[in-house]
Formats: structure tokens, C-alpha cells, sequence
């Protein structure tokens, strides 16, 4: 008996023999594949994530439009016992400076304040014109830097915060040339604003829904200039308009950014990859999914030259994670958009079509001043009637395609101009170019807009049927360059230029 126990007390002390190895079969995806195959291609870490972001674009609404009310002409009367006679010419240049007063008074607008009037007037539309150029600039900067060492949400916050510290400048401008100097530094920041923020917003949602989701960002901008017909109604002097409209940027990062994450695609670029994956388990578990052991991130030229293969554990899934992540980062310029034959037509085409569009649109919504309506209904009306547009374009863009939807609106818009707000919102651009330059291209055509806008206020200006006559040229011109697009509809967000042109071959 007491032999018995000796020996069932050594065999307890046996050690434990380890469990048999699990093998864990290894899959290497690209983000697309990840998203439609274990993650949710719009889930509600998506709608979250796309709500957030996008609200950036009423940001730069608000910056973008305080020009049509802050650069208003205000109303005048003559002053009670003057010689001056309203019922004449009705031109404010006929009557002389004593005789006539700013109805609301001087500080109404820039133009009664500084007299941009008769042979000043001409500065109006020059601010704008430099407010636009300031824009051109920021988005090639901006462009490149989303792309490189800032990133996606690096970038979108620097210039929320600059465009909160000079639009609050602007309202302190002692002169004009001041305020056309801060106009250009806020047109500066303001650039990189929309690019920033559809990228980021678009590019964590999977293939068949980005098209429509895309559509969808230029509702934030509408709802922007809508929003802001109300604020400027509320405050009527220019200078705490503009206080009022550069506050809420800085809300923004106080209160929204916090809540917004980094592109998975950025971080998969930069050889970040254990970040990259953690935030694809995010929005796994966030959209009632589950992101399996062994499924690896990786970009599309790797998932096309590998196949899977059986490591020993999870462990060595996780190594295998960490010695990619040493790898170096994948990051390209314009340069490389330019040197590589595809993305030069393409960027070419992209470049030409942003220019039209954008003569057209912001011409048109520039435009609103000399309707002799109430201005504050009529930049409301406007930006209500864009939307329709983005409605129908987002039901259609999987039913015809990007490239036809690009042609027919901007034909549309050319023969019917005051359907111009149809055009410039097509979203094909981003599907041309790979992450690694995706941003630094976008910001390309992104500077090819603001040249449009730098044009539209001094087309504008010509008055009666003229400008209606060159926006209808620019749409059907542009209609006519987008015959050479490629289709992109349902593609994917290619990661490295090999990886495009291998899909291409």
C-alpha cells in the first residue's frame, strides 16, 4: 500500500508535458481584402470614424465662403439734407462721399470700411483671388506632408489649428493689405483642410462602399456654407464674423479630433504594421466581427507574390509582424506620380478636370452677390441645391460607373450652368494614384482647383452673359477630357505603384 502511494506521488512529480503545438495557418491581405473579409466595409466604426472626419469639411466651408458676406457691398443711402439723389444713375461712384452713408455703417463689410468701391473695386476680387492662391499653396504642402511625416490626422490637425489662429486675425486687420496678407495664410491652411479629410475619411471603407461614401463628404461642406448664411445673419460686421467662423476649428480639435484615428493605409506604408493591424481588430470588434490569429497585414504587391504559409505559433506571428514593421517606410513624392507613365495621364487629366470645374463652381457661388435678392436666402438656396446633386451622383456611381457620371455632369453642367455645383464632386481622383503618393497627387489637383477659384472672381466681375458663357465652355471642354479617364468603379486602393501596375498589366 505504501508502495503504491510512493509510486503515484512520483508520478505527480513528473513534469507537465507542453501541449502539442497549434498550427496556426498564416493568411497575408491587403487592407481591402481585410475589410470585406473580416472586418466590415462600412460598419460603425466606419460611420463613426466617416461623421467625424468629414465634419472638417464645414470648417472649410466657413473659411472658405465668410468671403461672400464679409466682402459684400453693403447698402448706402443718402444722408438726410444732402444734394445727393438715389433715384439717378443708382451708382454709389455718382454720388460724392458726404452726401451718401453705409446702411449698418462702416464696419458692415470690408468694402464699406476700407471703400473697395468705383476704381477700388477691383481689390475685392483680388483678395479672393489670393485667398484661393493661398489654398494652392497649402494643398501641395499639405499634400506632400499627409503623405510623409505628418500624416492623415497629423496634417488635418495642424491646419484646423491654423486656420483658427488666422482666421481670428483676420478679424483684427488694420488696413486692407494686412487682411489680404492673413486672407493668403488662411487660404494657405485652409488647402490642406478637404484633402485631409476626405483621404481619411474614405480610405478605412471597403471598395463597394467608398464610392458612395465619398459622395457623401460634400454634404458636410454644403451643410457648411448653409450653417454659415445663418451665422453671418446673426453677426453682420465682418470682423466678428470672422471671429465667430475660425471658433469653431478650434472646437473641432479640442472635441472631435481626440475621437478620430490614423489611415490604417498610412500606417501601412510607413512599415508600421503591429499599429496597422491593431486598428483593423478595432474596427473588427467595433463592427461585431473578428479579426482571426494569423491573418496578416500586408500591402497589395506582397499579397500577390506570397502565398500562405504554416508557422509554428502565434507567437511567430507576432515576430513576423515586428520584423516588418522594421522595414522602411514607402513614401513618394510628385516626382514619382510624374515619372511613372500610368499616373502622369493620369494626374494630367485630373489636373485639367479639377481647373474647369472649379472656374465653374466657385464662380457660380461667387456669383450669388450680384442677385438682386436677399444674399443671406441666396447662399442658402445655393447650398441646398447642391445637394440633389450629391444624392443622385452617389445612386448612380455603381450603376454607371465614375467615368460616365464624370462626362455627363460636366456636359450638364456646361449646358445647363446653373447646374454647375453637379461637377468637381465626382470622387474618381483618389482611385488613380497609390497610397504612397495618394495625398501629395490629390493636392496636385487640389492646386489645379484653387487656380480655377484664383480665375472665377474676375470672371465674375465681366458681368451679364459672359460668365455664364465661360462656364459653359469649361464644362463641356471638361466633359471632353474625361472621355480619357480610366474606369475605377469597385477598384481597389492600390498601395505601391507596383502593385497598380501589376493589376494594370
Amino acid at each position: 500500500m505504501a508502495a503504491t502511494l510512493s509510486s503515484d506521488l512520483d508520478d505527480l512529480r513528473l513534469p507537465i508535458l507542453p501541449p502539442a503545438e497549434k498550427k496556426v495557418e498564416t493568411e497575408k491581405l491587403c487592407i481591402d481584402e481585410m475589410l470585406q473579409k473580416y472586418c466590415g466595409e462600412f460598419g460603425k466604426w466606419q460611420l463613426k470614424h466617416f461623421i467625424l472626419t468629414s465634419l472638417a469639411w464645414a470648417l472649410e466651408a466657413f473659411h472658405t465662403m465668410v468671403m461672400i458676406f464679409a466682402d459684400r457691398e453693403p447698402d448706402w443711402r443718402c444722408v438726410s439734407g444732402s444734394t445727393c439723389d438715389p433715384g439717378g444713375s443708382g451708382s454709389v461712384c455718382d454720388i460724392t462721399p458726404g452726401s451718401r452713408e453705409w446702411v449698418g455703417g462702416r464696419g458692415g463689410a470690408t468694402v464699406s470700411d476700407w471703400d473697395l468701391i468705383c476704381s477700388d473695386k477691383f481689390k475685392v476680387g483680388l483678395v479672393q483671388a489670393v485667398f484661393f492662391a493661398g489654398c494652392m499653396i497649402g494643398a501641395g504642402v499639405f499634400g506632400h506632408l499627409s503623405d510623409s511625416s505628418l500624416g492623415r490626422k497629423g496634417s488635418l490637425t495642424v491646419v484646423c489649428a491654423l486656420n483658427a489662429i488666422f482666421g481670428c486675425l483676420t478679424a483684427f486687420s488694420p488696413n486692407y493689405f494686412i487682411y489680404a496678407l492673413l486672407r493668403l495664410l488662411t487660404g494657405f491652411s485652409v488647402g490642406g483642410v478637404g484633402l485631409c479629410a476626405f483621404v481619411l475619411a474614405t480610405e478605412p471603407i471597403g471598395p463597394t462602399k467608398r464610392g458612395a461614401a465619398g459622395m457623401s463628404t460634400f454634404y458636410f461642406f454644403s451643410g457648411g456654407i448653409a450653417l454659415l448664411s445663418g451665422i453671418a445673419y446673426i453677426f453682420q460686421t465682418w470682423r466678428i464674423l470672422y471671429i465667430a467662423s475660425s471658433i469653431p476649428s478650434l472646437l473641432y480639435i479640442i472635441l472631435v479630433l481626440p475621437f478620430i484615428s490614423e489611415s490604417p493605409r498610412w500606417y501601412l506604408v510607413h512599415g508600421r504594421i503591429s499599429e496597422a493591424t491593431k486598428l483593423m481588430s478595432t474596427i473588427a470588434s467595433s463592427n461585431g466581427k473578428h479579426l482571426p490569429d494569423g491573418v496578416v497585414l500586408a500591402l497589395d504587391e506582397e499579397v500577390s507574390s506570397t502565398t500562405n504559409n504554416v508557422l509554428g505559433s502565434g507567437h511567430d506571428v507576432t515576430y513576423k509582424n515586428e520584423r516588418l514593421e522594421n522595414k522602411g517606410a514607402l513614401v513618394g513624392s510628385i516626382v514619382d506620380v510624374i515619372r511613372s507613365p500610368i499616373t502622369r495621364i493620369r494626374l494630367f487629366l485630373a489636373v485639367a478636370l479639377n481647373f474647369l470645374a472649379s472656374v465653374v463652381y466657385y464662380g457660380l457661388s461667387l456669383n450669388v452677390t450680384n442677385l438682386d435678392t436677399n444674399l443671406y436666402m441666396n447662399v442658402l438656396l445655393n447650398a441646398v441645391a447642391e445637394m440633389p446633386a450629391f444624392t443622385i451622383t452617389a445612386l448612380l456611381l455603381d450603376r454607371f460607373g465614375r467615368k460616365p457620371l464624370t462626362i455627363g455632369t460636366m456636359w450638364f453642367s456646361g449646358f445647363f450652368c446653373l447646374m454647375g455645383s453637379l461637377i468637381s464632386n465626382v470622387g474618381v481622383w483618389k482611385v488613380l494614384f497609390p497610397t504612397v503618393v495618394r495625398n501629395a497627387a490629390l493636392g496636385c489637383t487640389t492646386q489645379a482647383a484653387q487656380m480655377g477659384a484664383i480665375l472665377a472672381p474676375f470672371v465674375v466681375v465681366l458681368g451679364g452673359w459672359l460668365p455664364f458663357a465661360v462656364f459653359a465652355v469649361c464644362g463641356i471642354v471638361g466633359g471632353m477630357f474625361a472621355f480619357y479617364l480610366p474606369e475605377t468603379l469597385n477598384l481597389p486602393l492600390y498601395d505601391t505603384f507596383n502593385g497598380l501596375e501589376a493589376a494594370l498589366a
